[in-house]
């Protein structure tokens, strides 16, 4: 008999290890393939380690800002550097809020300090950012600029909103979540669903990692090459190798997995076939 998931924070950390167990994403460590620096073990530690933080947001205790501050510290204990920084983006709100409206009424709540919490979480990352960003979260006089303008962290989102498509999910409302979702549950149980389902999202939408690691017009063609994929025009597994070699990482699509996993697993997709 398979066990319901009674705990959000559960389906959160399910969510986590089902996307980097899926295999093969093409570009990402999965079980098959690390990069020099992460490992696989780096994902699955981080599942197990953020577990506080997700448990405080289940309860509603504490500013959301705080919460993922505290994920992004429970979980640089290893070496792997940041594993799932964008997926606590999108995790600790829908954890907090219980659903989608939940999550929007959460963050349309937050204010200054939780745009100061985050900015500290995101200076103990490496996550790429914008040279054009016009409050670097390198610049020691940015939690100034915050104070002095009142930037709420929603206020942050939408700056960044242009060139992120995660920091995008919080400003329109989770509509790619909404659709990765729709897709795991239209697309029926098991783990070869969740691959399906990151390539499709890969081939509509430009991964905006890529973007700030290579530039658009490799997002692009990564795009196009996940329709071929999808068309079957080009294999899976060369599409993969491709991806590796060329140190092409769809980072942003993975969060957005992630998101959209743990809300399929609360209305009833599973991973067992």
């Amino acid at each position: 008999m398979m066990c319901r998931l009674t705990s959000r924070a559960e389906r959160a950390q399910l969510a986590m290890m089902l996307e980097v167990c899926a295999y093969p994403k093409p570009g990402n460590v999965d079980r098959c393939h690390d990069y020099k620096d992460t490992r696989f073990e780096h994902f699955l530690a981080s599942t197990i380690l953020c577990r506080p933080a997700l448990e405080e947001a289940e309860r509603g205790e504490g500013r959301i800002g705080e919460i993922i501050r505290h994920a992004v510290q429970q979980t640089n204990c290893h070496a792997g550097g940041n594993t799932h920084f964008g997926a606590f983006i999108l995790l600790i709100p829908l954890v907090y809020g219980g659903d989608i409206p939940g999550a929007m009424k959460a963050i349309a709540q937050t204010d200054v300090s939780d745009a100061v919490a985050f900015y500290r979480a995101f200076a103990l990352t490496a996550v790429r950012t914008y040279n054009t960003d016009a409050i670097d979260v390198n610049d020691p006089k940015a939690l100034d600029m915050l104070r002095e303008q009142e930037m709420t962290l929603l206020d942050v989102m939408h700056h960044s909103a242009k060139n992120d498509m995660v920091a995008r999910e919080w400003v329109t409302g989770f509509p790619l979540t909404r659709r990765g979702t729709d897709l795991l549950l239209s697309f029926g149980p098991g783990r070869d669903t969740i691959v399906r389902m990151f390539l499709t999202m890969l081939a509509t939408e430009p991964d905006t990692f890529i973007i700030k690691k290579h530039g658009r017009e490799v997002a692009e063609r990564t795009l196009k090459r996940a329709r071929h994929v999808l068309d079957g025009g080009l294999s899976l597994e060369q599409f993969d190798s491709e991806c590796i070699e060329q140190g092409i990482n769809p980072g942003s699509t993975a969060d957005i997995t992630i998101a959209s996993i743990y809300l399929a697993l609360g209305e009833g997709w599973t991973w067992e076939s």
